[in-house]
């Protein structure tokens, strides 16, 4: 076995750890939680009046019977079969409540992701080119103010600017329920319900971006290469974009690469503010109901989702770096 073929098995052993712990963990922690499903569905007064026997059948009717042992085995086993149970609150298959809230969610991520990755590349490169000076000091106190404002309080002080007092576009929501004929009005109509939710998520998210580039692109400037280049009379833009840039840009390639499997669970709270219909709404639904096969169903796609990010920086890594290039063809060298 070679080394390549040695590593990759190893990648692979310690991804597939990884989801056996979290599809435990993700097994777990709905049951660990105080409150049942029947608290939802009787109320804490009425729960009182079922007996034992009336309460066994009923949870077993939700697919929650038995002890814990045999769920957690009957849970590891539907999984096999792409069973994740039927939702207790919405009475459908797991799978098909998911395939349908997951488009909208990605809808979101997606043009919010690249925004906040974009502007947060541009200003601190900029910043860090003016390090020191009037630009650079402004830039990092505004950024390092959105950082530490929570996402919920973004997305309420743009509803009250931008929706209620000036009106411009809709509080709620990913489509209106009346009054959109024909597919050029849906798709103004779904833009405008867009808007809000992907600035709210943009603007939290930047300064994060902003400040990993800025730091990256301090270190950069540094090295000598940036400096004889500079000596050189290389121009200004060239000296940034095909110089510096690029070599600082492996951090925050890694770090966006990691956000696209947070960010699925991220969500809750924007989704929640906005009542958008994805899965992280979908998610507080399922705590407020005790939803254990609906959580666990959200749960496993964020858990994937990170594997799958994890998966994306491992193989692409290596066409931005030239050192870990390097490094795979020494290794095959010595396999040869």
């Amino acid at each position: 076995m070679n080394v390549f073929s040695f590593q990759m098995g190893k990648k692979i052993l310690q991804y597939a750890l990884v989801l056996f712990v979290a599809l435990t963990i993700n097994f777990a922690m709905p049951r660990l939680a105080p409150g049942d499903p029947l608290n939802y569905f009787f109320g804490d007064s009425s729960i009182n009046e079922l007996t034992a026997e009336e309460r066994a059948a009923i949870m077993a009717e939700m697919g929650l019977g038995g002890s814990t042992w045999d769920q957690y085995v009957t849970y590891i086993t539907n999984l096999f079969h792409f069973d994740l149970g039927s939702s207790i609150k919405y009475g459908l298959p797991v799978t098909e409540v998911l395939a349908e809230r997951i488009p909208w969610t990605l809808l979101l991520l997606g043009p919010a992701l690249i925004l906040s990755i974009i502007i947060g590349i541009i200003i601190g490169a900029f910043a860090a080119w003016n390090r020191g000076k009037r630009h650079d000091v402004f830039l990092l106190s505004g950024m390092l103010t959105v950082e530490s404002i929570p996402g919920f309080w973004i997305g309420m002080l743009l509803i009250a600017i931008f929706s209620v007092q000036l009106g411009w576009f809709p509080s709620y929501g990913a489509v209106s329920t009346v009054g959109v004929d024909g597919t050029w009005a849906y798709i103004k109509d779904l833009f405008s319900h867009l808007v809000l939710p992907v600035l709210t998520i943009t603007v939290a998210t930047t300064g994060s971006n902003f400040l990993l580039t800025r730091s990256s692109m301090l270190d950069t400037l540094g090295q000598d290469y940036i400096s004889v280049a500079e000596a050189k009379g290389v121009k200004k833009y060239r000296l940034i974009f095909h110089h510096a840039l690029r070599n600082a840009l492996l951090p925050v390639y890694t770090h966006f690469t990691m956000s696209l499997g947070t960010l699925l669970g991220g969500a809750v709270v924007v989704e929640t503010v906005f009542s958008y219909p994805g899965i992280g709404s979908l998610l507080y639904e399922s705590v407020i109901a005790r939803d254990f096969p609906m959580m666990q169903g959200i749960f496993l796609v964020i858990t994937l989702g990170v594997i799958i990010a994890n998966v994306i920086a491992d193989v692409t890594y290596p066409l931005f770096d030239p050192r870990a290039r390097t490094r795979k063809a020494e290794e095959g060298k010595v396999d040869a």
